[in-house]
């Protein structure tokens, strides 16, 4: 796999950062977040996009479409706790 020249980087961030998304079927080493709904924290400069599932970590998951898709905001929000992570400015659970 290469590497996305920083432009591209720039470009995957604009797509999935902060999008509610689910891990598409068919990836065995995914297959613990099926169901799942995260948010997609950032992209790093590898392509990868870290996304929060709420358990408090974060998984590096390739931001394409072939393995993401967007889950409309709506239907996020009853299964996505956004307070159940470390991933927000000002959590709860700090010190």
């Amino acid at each position: 796999m290469r590497f996305p020249s920083f432009a591209e980087v720039d470009l995957l961030r604009q797509t999935w950062t902060d999008r509610f998304v689910r891990v598409r079927p068919g990836f065995p080493e995914y297959a613990r977040f099926d169901g799942q709904v995260g948010r997609v924290v950032t992209v790093n400069l590898g392509g990868r996009a870290l996304v929060d599932f709420a358990d408090g970590a974060w998984y590096d998951i390739p931001a394409a479409g072939e393995y993401l898709e967007v889950v409309p905001e709506d239907e996020a929000r009853g299964k996505y706790d956004p307070t159940a992570n470390s991933a927000q400015k000002l959590p709860a659970r700090q010190g």
